[in-house]
């Protein structure tokens, strides 16, 4: 089945490729007059088709603050003017510090324009990092792939068109099945590559140190509630295990009796 199904591809690239050079007059078997034409025409198209380079942006900042409601809402107001989303929020709070970590998505076209605006005020950054990385060899690869794979699977199905035993039938399904596969699982890394290349994504973390005495006064009061919170399961231990509380009560008084009545 598998030199019928070669052969069959074969016949139907040979039956495309024929017309293709007869018709054309100045056909010739010099492979260097076919390269001098075949050439151009591949530059052209490439070019054409991709003038633009793949690139993929992410970045982290962090930064201190003097308030920290007003920092976040400059973010989330330029955000809004940008047309990016937030992609995840976290908030932190310890004794020392309070601080929080923001991660958004914006168009890649206005990710300086949101970073500039979203940071405006900032006169130092503890950290800055700006990442680009190109993804155009990546990008075309995948392209070209998938473009082979539908043009073999559209090949499948003109032999399986033509197949008439129901052998012939499952094998060429099997094929095209396990092809299909391949074409989903090459188009979804496709699709996440335009996804990172289209939107940019920043992580934004921006904190505010507590004063020494605040500080402490935090960890008083928190020390004050842990202790009372210790004691109420100390209680509720208490209470759990209270027959044997009675029990071991009991036992000391019995053996303190029994030590008077042994000393009379």
């Amino acid at each position: 089945m598998k030199t019928r199904l070669i052969t069959a591809l074969t016949v139907l690239f040979l039956i495309g490729l024929f017309p293709a050079c007869n018709s054309d007059p100045n056909y010739t078997d010099s492979g260097s007059a076919a390269m001098e034409k075949i050439a151009p025409v591949e530059e052209a198209v490439g070019e054409e088709e991709f003038p633009d380079r793949k690139l993929i942006k992410e970045g982290y900042i962090e930064f201190e603050t003097n308030n920290m409601e007003d920092t976040r809402k400059n973010i989330l107001e330029a955000l809004k003017k940008y047309k990016g989303y937030v992609s995840s929020d976290n908030a932190y709070k310890s004794p020392d510090r309070n601080s929080q970590t923001i991660t958004v998505r914006v168009p890649s076209t206005q990710f300086d324009s949101f970073l500039e605006e979203a940071t405006q005020g900032v006169k130092h950054f503890d950290n800055k990092n700006i990442n680009v990385q190109d993804v155009t060899e990546e990008f075309l690869d995948i392209t070209a792939r998938v473009k082979a794979k539908k043009e073999l699977e559209a090949r499948y199905l003109e032999l399986l068109k033509m197949a008439r035993s129901v052998s012939d039938i499952m094998e060429i399904e099997s094929e095209l099945s396990n092809l299909r596969g391949q074409i989903e699982s090459i188009e979804g890394r496709l699709k996440y590559l335009e996804k990172s290349v289209a939107f940019s994504t920043l992580n934004i973390s921006f904190y505010k140190n507590i004063p020494n005495s605040e500080a402490f006064a935090s960890k008083f009061k928190s020390g004050f509630r842990n202790g009372w919170e210790n004691l109420v399961w100390f209680g509720i231990g208490l209470v759990n295990i209270w027959p044997f509380v009675l029990l071991i009560i009991a036992l000391v008084i019995a053996f303190r009796r029994w030590k008077r009545k042994k000393m009379a």
